[in-house]
C-alpha cells in the first residue's frame, strides 16, 4: 500500500483527535498551542506515533510524543556546555569592564566557538531509513546552507522513530494547532532529510513537485553552441538553487548563468558552459553592453505611443524581504525606458528597456507611484490582482496565482569567443491575444 506523507489520510484522523484532546488537557502548553504548534502523527497496523516539531512547553521531550532525533537538552551535553561558554562571553561582552583589545579576542572566539559547534551538531543528526541505512545532515544537505531547525519537525522525528521501532508506516499526518489546518512536510528543511528517510517506501509524489516539474519541462532552448546556451524560461522556474530545493535552469542545464531572472518572470536567460566564458558574459553585463529587454501587461490602460524614462533608485526592503523600495537616499541607481505599444483588454501592453538591473527593477518601476503607479499583471508581491491569461481578464483573489505577465523578449550580446553580435527575440504566449 502507497504510503501517504504529503496529501491527507483519512485514517490519521482518530490518532490526531487523541494527540489534540492531550495537547489541550495541558495548561503548561497552552502559549504554544495558542500561538500555532505544529503536531504530527504516524499511523501503523498497530497504532501510532505522535511528535511535536522543536520544543514543546520549552522541553525537547514531553510524555506522549517521540523523542528528538537528536536531543539537544541532554544534561551535562556538550551542546549545552558550549552555548553556556558562549552566554558568557556575550555577558562578558556587554560588561563595561572590557577593554577593546579583549572586545576583539572575545569577538573572534564567539564566532570560532559557534562555528564549531553548529558543525558538531549537524554531524550529530543521523537519520535513518528503511534500509538501514543512515545519514547526517552535512551529508544530505551537502554544500547548500543547512536552515535552522533541520531535522526537528514532526514527519523527520516519527519516521525516524518508526525505522528504529522497525514499524512499517502506512501515514503521515502533520497540522498546525492554531487552526486545525493540515500542512505537508516542509521543503526548505525537509526536502532532502525525506528523499533519504523515503527510499526504499513505496511512497506517494509529493504533489508540490509534481506541478513544479509541470513547469520546469516547458523550458525551452533557443540557442545553444560548445561555448554558450540561450533558453526559454517559463514562469515559475528558478533561475539558480534554492532553499526549497526544486529544480532551476542552472541544475537541469548544468550551465552556469549570466545573469538572473525573477521566479515569476519568464523569457531569454543566457547561460555559460565553463567559467571563463561565463566570466566573459558576466563583463558584458557589467560593462552594460549587453541590451535587454522585456513585455509587459499592465493592470490598466495607458495612451498608446507614450514613452519616458524612470529613475527611481532602489534598494532590499529589510523589514519585507523579498520586497525592494525606493530609496532616494541609501537606494541604488535604477534605470528603466518605458514605451506603450497598445492596450489590450483594458491594460497596456509595454515594452521596458532596463539600463540597470537591480533586483525587480521593473516590477517596481511600473507599481511605484513615483513610477508608472501601474503594476504588472499577476505581480504576487506588487501589484493588487492577478489575471487569468486565458481570458485577459482580472480576477481578485484566485485560488491559485497565475504568472506574472512580465517577460525577457529580447537578448543581444557578443559572442565570447567569435566575437559574433548574437541577437536572440522571443515573442511571449500571451501576444497571441493581440489583435
Amino acid at each position: 500500500m502507497t504510503f501517504r506523507i504529503f496529501t491527507f489520510d483519512n485514517r490519521c484522523i482518530p490518532a490526531m483527535q487523541q494527540v489534540r484532546r492531550l495537547y489541550l488537557s495541558k495548561p503548561e502548553w497552552g502559549k504554544d498551542v495558542r500561538e500555532g504548534k505544529t503536531f504530527g502523527v504516524l499511523i501503523w497496523e498497530g497504532g501510532y506515533l505522535a511528535a511535536f516539531s522543536g520544543t514543546l512547553g520549552g522541553r525537547t521531550i514531553q510524555p506522549g510524543f517521540v523523542p528528538p532525533v537528536f536531543d539537544l537538552q541532554r544534561p551535562g551535553s556538550y551542546f549545552l556546555q558550549e552555548e553556556a561558554a558562549i552566554s558568557a562571553i556575550n555577558r562578558r561582552l556587554a560588561s563595561e569592564q572590557v577593554t577593546p583589545r579583549e572586545v576583539c579576542d572575545l569577538r573572534h572566539e564567539r564566532k570560532v566557538r559557534s562555528h564549531a559547534l553548529q558543525q558538531w551538531l549537524f554531524s550529530q543528526y543521523t537519520f535513518l531509513n528503511i534500509k538501514g541505512r543512515q545519514a547526517t545532515l552535512a551529508q544530505l544537505f551537502g554544500n547548500v546552507r543547512i536552515p535552522s531547525g533541520a531535522g526537528d519537525c514532526c514527519a523527520p522525528k516519527l519516521l525516524q522513530e518508526a525505522f528504529r521501532r522497525g514499524i512499517q508506516p502506512l501515514a503521515v499526518a502533520e497540522w498546525n494547532s492554531r487552526d486545525d489546518s493540515f500542512s505537508p512536510p516542509c521543503t526548505t528543511r525537509c526536502r532532502p532529510i525525506l528523499a533519504h528517510m523515503l527510499d526504499g517506501i513505496d511512497h506517494e509524489p509529493d504533489p508540490r513537485m509534481t506541478a513544479y516539474m509541470a513547469i520546469a519541462d516547458k523550458l525551452q532552448t533557443l540557442y545553444s553552441d560548445d561555448h554558450i546556451l540561450v533558453v526559454n524560461k517559463p514562469s515559475g522556474l528558478l533561475s539558480v538553487p534554492g532553499r526549497e530545493f526544486y529544480p532551476s535552469v542552472q541544475s537541469i542545464t548544468g550551465c552556469l548563468p549570466a545573469h538572473r531572472l525573477d521566479q515569476d518572470t519568464s523569457g531569454i536567460m543566457l547561460l555559460a558552459r565553463d567559467t571563463a566564458i561565463l566570466a566573459n558574459l558576466q563583463r558584458q553585463f557589467e560593462n552594460r553592453t549587453v541590451h535587454k529587454q522585456y513585455q509587459a501587461l499592465l493592470q490598466h490602460e495607458m495612451p498608446v505611443g507614450s514613452e519616458g524614462e524612470i529613475t527611481l533608485p532602489l534598494r532590499p526592503d529589510f523589514d519585507n524581504l523579498p520586497h525592494q523600495i525606493a530609496d532616494h537616499v541609501h537606494g541604488r541607481k535604477a534605470h528603466t525606458h518605458y514605451n506603450v505599444k497598445e492596450n489590450i483588454n483594458g491594460h497596456a501592453h509595454l515594452i521596458l528597456t532596463p539600463y540597470t538591473g537591480r533586483t525587480h527593477q521593473l516590477r517596481v518601476h511600473c507599481a511605484h507611484p513615483n513610477g508608472l503607479d501601474n503594476p504588472i499583471l499577476g505581480d504576487r508581491l506588487y501589484g493588487t490582482s492577478y489575471i487569468d491569461h486565458r481570458t485577459l481578464y482580472i480576477v481578485h483573489r484566485p485560488s491559485s496565482i497565475v504568472h506574472l505577465m512580465l517577460h525577457a523578449s529580447h537578448l543581444e550580446f557578443q559572442h565570447p569567443v567569435s566575437g559574433e553580435t548574437i541577437k536572440i527575440n522571443c515573442t511571449p504566449k500571451w501576444s497571441a491575444h493581440q489583435g
